[in-house]
């Protein structure tokens, strides 16, 4: 019991705290904390192929991608109708998460992560060829942020701060009982081995599948949030290097811990900006301190925690 109200006042101080920031920062720092939560999602979204599943995708920006260049499509051609922007871009994001899932789990270990790189340099090429759609490498300006009502519009920085924080918290806490579901459970058991899993009963597959989908679904709504906050989509958003950066988020804040992943994606955009700024060899300086962390926690820094406070910490 005390536990689970150590862990009650935690995220009521973090969401206060949270909740109250408008008022002590700037709107430059607004929008980095707005970008660390959308990789936040982003993260999180991958922990559940590569941390619960045992999946290593290196492949996941296809969601990311597909999600926000759907946003961007349809509201500079289109139309600006957030509900049908909101439909258009979780039909086709589960739509290409479900095909793409058909191929990859037929794989696993290096096969399955190969895969995912493939399926996603596809999509990658897709973008950068068919300039009549998707403006080529010089990607879709002027993606418009839209109205939520009268009085409230996303294009304040302070509003659309509110509007990632409230999914954000609406997706940690969907994944969170995900992971601690039956279902989750049994994902866990696939990770340790699917060979037992099987002899269970369970349908080790099709888990692998549904994963595979719920996975690409939130990596869509991370896409799609950060469609909004950059106004601009290009073909950088289906990159392999994105996709090797939120690989790095989630090893970095320790896979299978959910939270983790969070924690890695906040302070890799925090540092990528405070470090850039103050070093032209801020690449170096990042590089050393992912060793840094290989090295002293090579479980990350969830991980770490977890192995530090013992039970009292689940993330």
């Amino acid at each position: 019991m005390r536990v689970h109200l150590q862990r009650i006042v935690w995220i009521v101080g973090l969401l206060g705290l949270l909740a109250l920031l408008p008022l002590a920062l700037t709107e430059y720092y607004l929008g980095l904390v707005t970008r660390m939560m959308i990789y936040a999602v982003f993260a999180m979204s991958l922990d559940i192929l590569l941390g619960y599943t045992g999946l290593p995708s290196l492949g996941h920006a296809a969601f990311f991608g597909v999600a926000s260049y759907t946003v961007g499509i349809v509201s500079v051609k289109v139309t600006q109708n957030f509900g049908l922007v909101i439909a258009s871009t979780v039909g086709v994001t589960i739509a290409i998460s479900a095909v793409f899932g058909v191929l990859a789990i037929r794989a696993s270990g290096a096969y399955f992560f190969m895969i995912t790189l493939a399926l996603a340099q596809v999509l990658w090429g897709v973008a950068f060829k068919w300039r009549a759609l998707t403006g080529g490498d010089d990607g879709l300006p002027g993606v418009p942020r839209p109205s939520l009502g009268i009085s409230f519009s996303l294009g304040s920085t302070t509003n659309f701060y509110v509007f990632v924080l409230v999914i954000s918290v609406l997706v940690a806490a969907v994944l969170f009982l995900c992971v601690r579901s039956p279902f989750g459970l049994a994902l866990k058991g696939i990770r340790e081995s699917e060979t037992r899993m099987r002899a269970l009963g369970y349908n080790v597959r099709l888990h692998k599948y549904l994963a595979f989908i719920i996975s690409g679904f939130f990596a869509g709504l991370a896409g799609m949030l950060f469609a909004y906050y950059n106004g601009f989509v290009s073909p950088s958003d289906l990159s392999i290097v994105l996709s090797a950066k939120v690989l790095l988020m989630v090893i970095l804040g320790g896979a299978g811990t959910l939270f983790g992943p969070a924690v890695g994606a906040g302070l890799i955009v925090l540092l990528e900006s405070l470090v850039s700024a103050q070093s032209e060899r801020w690449l170096f300086i990042l590089g050393s301190f992912y060793v840094a962390v290989a090295l002293f926690a090579p479980q990350g820094i969830g991980g770490a925690l977890k192995a530090r406070l013992g039970t009292s910490v689940s993330l």
